[in-house]
């Protein structure tokens, strides 16, 4: 899976138009200057050879150097990095979280109007795009009724304030960007937290643990919701590549000093060795939480296989 994404991603980019060295050296640089650059930045060679060169040097610890920046690659990374877990990790815990509580409140009271209100609105935001949401949160909140920041991780002044009011102060512009990648998560979890309920209740175990006088809050903690989490922790896994995917375009929005700002910026730039190691490390982590959530699933799941005697 790893290598596929990267040799792809290696390949598009070669494929896109413009010249990193053009770039780096502006555009009234002669025809020979861009050459010598081009051999300084090692485009000059092949394919097969560059990429078999970057190849080795990633999985060496060597990650490059920024065209743009001249900056060690690694540091740019390891930089942005802790901003981008924290987004997605939090709007992931808060997306689970709140979905849950709504699918199950709505398959508790399947076509009740209540359920009726709730499925506009988890099938609305779960039809938004991300960037859209993005744009109307800062129309409202920024620039209509200015409430919040639209853009950054922190004021100009953050550090001159207090440790107190430097904390409201992240609060605050964090709230857009977290509230964007929640909405988004809420509507998609909601609805298939609902739907595996919906099914686990119409099982015959469900009828008998309601025909043995189990107070129904009962029933649909311990007998429904927990057989039901199953494919939801399996949407967990599947849920984080469109997470890293919708950060790139929230960070982008709000200038949020993530990796997915650092990716932007290194695709318009044509910053070869940035965007390799971004997308790496990117894909590492999608496909480690697929692996976790096959190990919570495994450990959610209340029907397991019991070793067979001898």
């Amino acid at each position: 899976m790893l290598l596929g994404v990267v040799t792809l991603t290696f390949l598009l980019l070669r494929m896109a138009p413009g010249n990193p060295a053009l770039l780096l050296l502006g555009p009234n640089a002669g025809p020979e200057l861009v050459a010598v650059q081009e051999r300084e930045l090692g485009l000059d060679r092949p394919l097969p050879v560059q990429y078999g060169a970057w190849l080795t040097a990633f999985a060496t610890g060597d990650w490059g150097r920024s065209i743009a920046t001249g900056r060690p690659v690694r540091q740019m990374i390891g930089e942005a990095w802790p901003a981008t877990l924290w987004l997605v990790g939090t709007s992931l815990l808060l997306s689970f979280l709140l979905g849950t509580t709504i699918g199950a409140m709505q398959s508790s009271r399947s076509g009740s109007p209540v359920d009726t209100v709730l499925s506009v609105g988890t099938v609305t935001l779960f039809a938004m795009p991300s960037y859209w949401l993005a744009l109307l949160l800062v129309l409202v909140f920024s620039y209509g009724l200015q409430w919040l920041p639209a853009f950054g991780a922190a004021g100009l002044d953050a550090d001159f304030l207090s440790p107190g009011a430097r904390l409201l102060d992240a609060m605050r512009h964090a709230t857009l960007p977290l509230a964007t990648l929640t909405l988004i998560g809420v509507g998609g979890i909601a609805r298939y937290v609902r739907a595996a309920m919906l099914d686990v209740r119409g099982l015959p175990f469900v009828n008998v643990a309601r025909a043995k006088g189990i107070a129904e809050a009962r029933v649909t903690r311990r007998h429904v919701l927990r057989n039901a989490l199953v494919p939801v922790v399996i949407l967990l896994g599947l849920s984080l590549p469109a997470l890293f995917s919708g950060a790139v375009f929230i960070e982008a929005i709000f200038a949020w000093p993530g990796v997915g700002r650092v990716l932007v910026e290194a695709v318009q730039a044509r910053d070869y060795p940035v965007v390799m190691a971004a997308v790496a490390v990117s894909a590492a982590l999608v496909v480690a939480g697929n692996m976790l959530a096959d190990i919570l699933a495994a450990l959610v799941d209340p029907v397991r296989r019991e070793p067979e005697s001898a």
